[in-house]
């Protein structure tokens, strides 16, 4: 694990010249996103920047929902859906050089939580519900990115598979279940690609908080693996001083510093903590600082804007090839020339979804809609547009000239300290607020605007806040949300529900819109926010229209989904139905031309009652700034829809593994949410009850067609090689996803009856054949034996099944392994 070009030496003898209070300043940020430099001994300021989709960079004017331009990559679940390690790898690169434009060091990615329940809010950051899959993915990502000399910091560690109460909950899950699903990705991240960065996830496991969990740091991480890069805590997630440095937590962040600073070198000098821990925390900072040129950075560098085309290519490229067909009756798609007027119809059309919400939340360059790149391909004479209904979550988010006015006290008295105009009615405020100008627990802002309605019409005004908030329109007010404020699902769990009020207003006439803040001094996480949404509600003729427009259209193409508003951080689904109206939408579409596609766009799995109602059905997830142009690329046919299901699609929320009527398996209760299933996440669940799915895990069709023949098993001293032919049998050059599966036929323990050991993404032309080798270690067919504390391979017979996903399997064979222990 050491890297040969950091002579250790070096580093010892800097932080040997330091000074106690030195040494403690570099375990912690100094802001939000840098660590303290120290100017006397020459060690330069380390940036960070969030990540995964695209390299956001420090923000404007203390918000981090707003920056500097940046790309804007497809999210984790699209990336996992294209099963591509080498696409992936592309990636880390090109965000690396992302990262560098920022004047940043380390991204703050990837995230590989396992999808453990259909209803997470941020499964659309993760890559997947299998762990080998999610692991294959992680390493090349990381690999990309640290090949060009950016960190990768892989997060969360570990156990964060729900967002609900996750500042606080306490996950249970038995290590057999860490070690064989929730803890692979990181070990893979440590053993094989060398991650220089790890962040622990906010919650506790099993008892002590991640950031604080010895067992887990010094034990595992550092134990049994070898770890030597940095340990950092997510935002605000160090919860004491003494615990979580001898835990194994380097750096405490963002700053200012709440647990160390002068309370660490009291426990030093206390003796809670030794001298020789600090330094080992220090060594591990100061390392990290190395290896990404950090040591010797003085941090003048400036954030820029490069809207590389490269990238711009690639984002399409990897959009496409995340795209899931997962029905197509007839041949329905790619769409054909003779088509002569399309129905463009959804929500999602003329909108374009291109990422989650929450920490990954950037200002993209630009976003292509649907709507757009159809027309570009299309012309838009052929095409007729209809809405439909919506599916919004948050009233539309109000835009405009907005002056703020800020005050250094609750009371929104006396003269403003600094003002500043925004360009909407959506920011998250961290520290320094208002160039530092108030104290960010005790401040209050004044925001005015107007508004001018388009049609006269009953309005829906829509506010949450991590605040105390009041809407006034003409001095009218028309929203508290600060009388019976209470915390609730936004804002990262920090902001109150939506509070909505309505009012009557005329087309054309301009509002004074009146927006009174106060911040909320009983935050744990140390931010202000707010935003504010206006909006009329659609109505039942929006249907009908649609319906018109796809019944004298050749195709109707509808795009619904949800949002970065539904698919977040900080809040988990309450159902996987499509929200608002879409079902019925979908509906009346279908009932109008038979010949109707739904184009989804979603962070997870989705129920479909309308599913034996249309022709075809792609699921192309949040693609990037590309996205309209990615899908209408699959659309017409111009590439192939290249992605495969790394998340099952069950047919009801119910048979998810997670659902129960025992909340504390989900979302938990009193605290704790047990992971009951054990290592029965995913597939493994459908298929150990015998559930048959919406769609399988790994499914996916494309425009040819392949097979695959002459399966041959070869056992070797601790493993076995599989060698396999695949064939093109179809029309035209397309990919496929060959998918390896184990089963351990005579376990005396109960195993899953397939989990996913090794896979191969294939291109091939129309009757080009190609033979794939797996070679399968003894690690791919032991399970984690508790009571031993290690990996066993139970002397027996094993089956091996080769398909294109975990239900259409088209080879088996076996091959018989002797008794075989393997150290963690």
């Amino acid at each position: 694990m050491t890297d040969p070009t950091l002579p250790p030496e070096d580093l010892n003898q800097l932080v040997d010249r330091m000074t106690l209070e030195e040494q403690v300043s570099l375990l912690s940020g100094q802001d939000f996103w840098s660590v303290n430099p120290i100017e006397r001994l020459g060690v330069g300021t380390l940036r960070v920047t969030d990540g995964p989709n695209g390299a956001r960079g420090a923000g404007n004017g203390g918000s981090i929902m707003e920056g500097i331009p940046a790309a804007c990559f497809p999210c984790g679940i699209a990336l996992g859906a294209t099963w591509d390690v080498d696409l992936i790898g592309e990636i880390g690169a090109a965000l690396a050089q992302e990262v560098k434009t920022k004047a940043a060091h380390a991204l703050l990615a990837p995230t590989v939580n396992i999808h453990r329940s259909v209803t997470n809010g941020r499964n659309f950051e993760c890559f997947s519900e299998d762990p080998e899959l999610t692991a294959a993915l992680a390493v090349s990502y990381i690999k990309g990115l640290q090949n060009e000399g950016v960190a990768a910091t892989i997060k969360h560690f570990v156990g964060n598979e729900s967002e609900v109460e996750r500042t606080t909950m306490n996950s249970q899950i038995s290590e057999r279940a860490l070690r064989e699903v929730y803890l692979r990705p990181f070990e893979d991240a440590v053993k094989i690609a060398g991650t220089w960065g790890v962040m622990t996830s906010y919650n506790r496991l099993n008892g002590p908080f991640a950031s604080e969990n010895d067992w887990l740091l010094e034990g595992v991480l550092r134990g049994d693996w070898g770890y030597d890069g940095l340990v950092m805590s997510d935002w605000y997630g160090s919860h004491s001083t003494a615990a979580t440095v001898n835990a194994g937590l380097d750096l405490e962040m963002p700053g200012p510093t709440r647990d160390r600073g002068k309370k660490l070198i009291m426990a030093v000098e206390s003796g809670e903590v030794s001298r020789e821990t600090i330094r080992s925390r220090v060594l591990n900072i100061l390392t990290f600082m190395k290896r990404t040129g950090a040591l010797n950075d003085d941090g003048t560098a400036a954030e820029a804007s490069d809207n590389n085309p490269a990238h711009q290519a690639l984002i399409r490229r990897a959009g496409a090839a995340g795209t899931v067909l997962l029905k197509n009756e007839n041949q329905l798609l790619p769409l054909h020339p003779s088509i002569k007027k399309i129905a463009v119809i959804g929500p999602n059309a003329k909108t374009a979804r291109i990422m989650g919400g929450g920490s990954a939340m950037l200002n993209a360059h630009y976003a292509v809609s649907p709507h757009e790149a159809i027309v570009d391909k299309f012309g838009e004479d052929g095409i007729v547009y209809a809405k439909g209904c919506d599916n919004h979550r948050f009233e539309p988010l109000w835009t405009g000239d907005l002056e703020a006015e800020f005050f250094d006290n609750q009371k929104l008295a006396g003269e403003p300290v600094h003002k500043e105009r925004l360009s909407e009615a959506e920011v998250l405020w961290a520290p320094p607020i208002a160039d530092g100008k108030v104290n960010p627990r005790r401040f209050s802002v004044r925001l005015t605007g107007t508004f001018t309605p388009e049609q006269t019409d009953t309005y829906r005004f829509g506010v949450n806040t991590v605040g105390y908030t009041k809407l006034f329109v003409d001095g009218e007010l028309v929203v508290d949300a600060h009388t019976d404020w209470k915390k609730g699902r936004t804002f990262f769990e920090e902001g109150c529900d939506p509070v909505i009020g309505t009012l009557s207003l005329e087309a054309g006439k301009a509002y004074t819109i009146t927006i009174e803040f106060i911040s909320n001094e009983a935050s744990t996480l140390v931010y202000a926010a707010f935003r504010v949404g206006i909006a009329a509600r659609m109505k039942d003729k929006d249907i009908v229209d649609a319906a018109l427009a796809a019944n004298e259209s050749d195709v109707a193409l509808v795009f619904v989904g949800r949002s970065g508003e539904w698919d977040t951080e900080g809040s988990d689904l309450e159902s996987i139905r499509l929200p608002g109206r879409q079902d019925e939408l979908i509906t009346a579409v279908a009932t109008a031309n038979p010949r109707t596609i739904i184009v989804l766009q979603t962070g997870g799995p989705v129920e479909m009652p309308w599913d034996t109602d249309v022709r075809a059905i792609l699921q192309a997830w949040y693609p990037g700034q590309e996205a309209g142009n990615a899908i209408a690329d699959v659309l017409f046919g111009d590439v192939e829809p290249q992605g495969r299901l790394p998340q099952t699609f069950p047919m009801h929320w119910e048979e998810n593994p997670t659902w129960s009527k025992d909340p504390a398996v989900y979302p938990g209760k009193d605290g704790t949410v047990r992971y009951d299933e054990g290592v029965f996440v995913g597939y493994r669940h459908y298929l150990e009850h015998d559930l048959k799915p919406l769609f399988p895990f790994g499914h996916g069709l494309g425009y040819t067609e392949f097979t695959l023949s002459e399966m041959v098993v070869t056992p070797k001293a601790d493993g076995a090689s599989v060698s396999i032919v695949l064939t093109n049998v179809g029309l035209r050059k397309g990919s496929t996803v060959i998918q390896l599966y184990v089963r351990d036929i005579e376990a005396s323990v109960n195993r899953p009856k397939r989990e996913l050991k090794a896979f191969r993404k294939v291109t091939l032309a129309p009757d080009e054949k190609q033979q794939i080798t797996f070679d399968l270690g003894a690690r791919d067919f032991a399970f984690f034996d508790e009571t031993e504390g290690l990996w066993r391979v139970e002397a027996g017979a094993f089956q091996i099944d080769i398909g294109f996903s975990v239900t259409d399997i088209h080879q088996t064979g076996t091959v018989s392994m002797p008794g075989l222990t393997i150290p963690v």
